[in-house]
């Protein structure tokens, strides 16, 4: 069954009322952004595109949000499961890791390693937890991408870890299933889509820059994908849920495209 959300000191920042237009500024911000609809879309496009009524609030995300749909289903299509990402030299890489996350570095809540244990859930068939140990003994795969944050900001890191798709295979995942979600220590969840996990660069990352993941960076185990946005790759990671049911995620819940490949 899936995992409910554990209970956080960790909320959203409130979200003050605002006009009409700047509620819906981020969607069509990151419509344009992936550039599927560039230049097609803008508020006062939608009652062309679709016959809504650009005064009415609901109408307006609605119609949003089918056009973003529309693109996560264009962008996965052209999605080649097999074509690598770019990769850089050693002395390209940053050092630290850049901290993002919705809230500020100091509220990171670190993980105990004593107790740490990762779960399952879904279409596993061996949903014995992992500790840290094993974890620690899976191959090894580094690989020097760079991490695109959807606020427009860059860096290349180097990560070490578990490659998720042998991951996956060990614990008797259902490699055919439509999607893969990460669980984090907070409350953040986000998903991918199962192509996307088998992608020979993502990992369950344990290491960066050759030495073990500091607290504000993922500590025990976090997602590191070349093929999608940086807010895709969950943090903190403490089960791992397959299933074929759409299981959203904390940005994709609240208008981002749930895809975000790059």
């Amino acid at each position: 069954m899936p995992f409910a959300k554990t209970p956080s000191a960790f909320r959203p920042p409130d979200v003050p009322d605002r006009r009409l237009l700047s509620e819906n500024r981020r969607l069509v911000r990151e419509i344009d952004r992936r550039g599927v609809l560039r230049g097609a879309v803008s508020l006062g496009a939608l009652s062309l595109l679709t016959g809504c009524d650009v005064s009415n609030g609901e109408s307006v995300q609605s119609a949003l949000r089918a056009i973003s749909g529309f693109n996560d289903r264009v962008q996965a299509w052209l999605f080649d499961p097999n074509k690598p990402a770019p990769t850089y030299r050693p002395d390209q890489v940053l050092k630290p890791p850049r901290f993002n996350a919705y809230y500020p570095i100091q509220q990171v809540k670190p993980v105990d390693p004593a107790t740490y244990q990762l779960e399952f859930a879904g279409l596993v068939s061996d949903k014995r937890p992992w500790t840290l140990d094993r974890i620690r003994a899976f191959p090894e795969q580094e690989i020097i991408v760079r991490h695109i944050c959807i606020e427009g900001w860059d860096y290349i890191g180097q990560w070490s870890g578990l490659n998720l798709r042998d991951f996956l295979t060990s614990v008797g995942a259902d490699l055919t299933a439509k999607y893969v979600a990460f669980h984090g220590n907070d409350d953040y969840m986000e998903s991918i889509d199962m192509a996307s996990a088998l992608h020979p660069q993502t990992i369950l990352a344990t290491k960066y820059a050759g030495e073990t993941l500091p607290d504000p960076y993922g500590f025990p185990l976090r997602l590191r994908t070349a093929v999608k946005l940086g807010f895709k790759n969950p943090k903190w990671i403490r089960a791992i849920e397959v299933t074929n049911t759409y299981p959203g995620g904390y940005w994709s819940d609240k208008g981002f495209n749930w895809f975000s490949g790059i």
